[in-house]
């Protein structure tokens, strides 16, 4: 093209000499540890499906039955005609689950922080976020319009200077566990910090719900916290749940003001109501079958374990998000694609998903795992990191 805006050559360009570059691969088949990927038979080691639900017998036939029933489509958005019985019936699932008094479905995880941190606050208000924070926490932030700042990961006391300096409406924003390194907010104490100076809490819980707690309602349980300690919470539903979508949950006034006022809830299509069926049955399995995270921790620490005895440099995660800190991305494009060659597909992480000098590879773990497949990924890797 002669118009010059469309010369996007030289940027690609330098993404690649940066190692920053980009790239799909084609998946064959259902979710699952074993994969056919770019056609190569690999052990999946980048997956979210933290409990092995995205592709089981029950959560399938679900939704295939309601899809029978309503279609694949949901026509609308859930304000005209698409809130169906089933939308509706896992909200209500949903609230009981979270121990509160209402949830909201969104069609992604992204949408519902778009949609909430733009709903509660404005142009006057003030947005605090742990430096950390997921993408579509930050802008979130930045769409609201409000004063936008980030303290210092992790760190209540550079929190607590922040909140002194607002005069305004104040909104604390954190991840519950932290996507990329798997360590978790202190939610204690942003709960604390909230109550004293009368600031509003949201956590997002994408990469806890499921995963911790007893029954595995999330980090909000694992600390034995309450909707009166965090009043907004969010969750995602294509991790631990294995389906897709997302939720915010909390008081009656809380969802009702998002029905009223989220833009990305008000214009958007309802997510299909076979998936909701699915949903609330893969709810179902992740509160009955608690032998899942039993297993998803054993191997935790099992992997943490053979890490540890190789010298491999961890971060202070036991969740099932378990980075290896490079720090050079080329370094780590290196050590990812050796792996691949082995057979074991784990993803290099690069900036500007985290911090410059932080290149990490994440490893994911699930409960479809295997202790003989742990074992071989830390062999594997002690070969390719000696």
């Amino acid at each position: 093209m002669s118009n010059g805006f469309y010369d996007f050559s030289g940027q690609l360009q330098q993404l690649k000499q940066q190692n920053l570059y980009r790239s799909r691969r084609v998946v064959e088949g259902a979710q699952a540890v074993l994969l056919q990927v770019d056609g190569r038979r690999v052990v999946n080691f980048c997956s979210n499906d933290y409990l092995g639900l995205a592709n089981h017998p029950g959560v399938v036939a679900a939704f295939q039955q309601a899809a029978d029933r309503y279609g694949v489509g949901s026509g609308s958005a859930h304000l005209i005609c698409g809130h169906s019985n089933a939308h509706h019936a896992l909200e209500e699932e949903l609230a009981e689950f979270t121990g509160r008094e209402r949830a909201l479905l969104f069609s992604t995880g992204y949408m519902a922080n778009l949609g909430v941190i733009s709903a509660l606050i404005g142009r006057r208000d003030s947005v605090l976020e742990d430096r950390l924070n997921h993408a579509s926490l930050l802008d979130g932030g930045l769409l609201s319009r409000a004063q936008f700042k980030r303290y210092r990961h992790g760190d209540s006391l550079d929190l607590q200077a922040r909140l002194a300096e607002c005069s305004a409406k104040t909104l604390i924003v954190s991840d519950g566990v932290f996507s990329m390194d798997g360590d978790l907010a202190d939610l204690p104490r942003l709960a604390d910090l909230a109550k004293q100076h009368q600031a509003g809490l949201m956590i997002d819980d994408a990469h806890g719900f499921g995963v911790l707690g007893k029954s595995g309602a999330g980090v909000v349980e694992h600390f034995g916290l309450s909707q009166h300690d965090v009043p907004i919470l969010m969750g995602t539903l294509g991790k631990a749940f294995g389906t897709f979508g997302a939720f915010v949950a909390g008081s009656d006034d809380l969802i009702e003001l998002l029905i009223q006022k989220a833009r990305s809830y008000v214009f958007t299509t309802a997510m299909p109501a076979a998936l909701a069926e699915a949903t609330r049955v893969s709810l179902r399995l992740l509160q009955t079958e608690s032998w899942r995270r039993d297993k998803l921790h054993s191997l935790i620490d099992r992997f943490r374990a053979g890490a540890s005895q190789q010298g491999l440099e961890l971060m202070n995660s036991f969740t099932a998000i378990q980075p290896i800190l490079i720090g050079d991305s080329q370094t780590a494009l290196a050590i990812s694609s050796a792996l691949l060659e082995q057979g074991f597909w784990l993803s290099a992480i690069r900036p500007p998903t985290v911090p410059a000098g932080t290149a990490r590879l994440r490893v994911t773990l699930s409960a479809e795992h295997e202790i003989e497949q742990v074992d071989a990924l830390l062999d594997a890797l002690g070969k390719v990191m000696a």
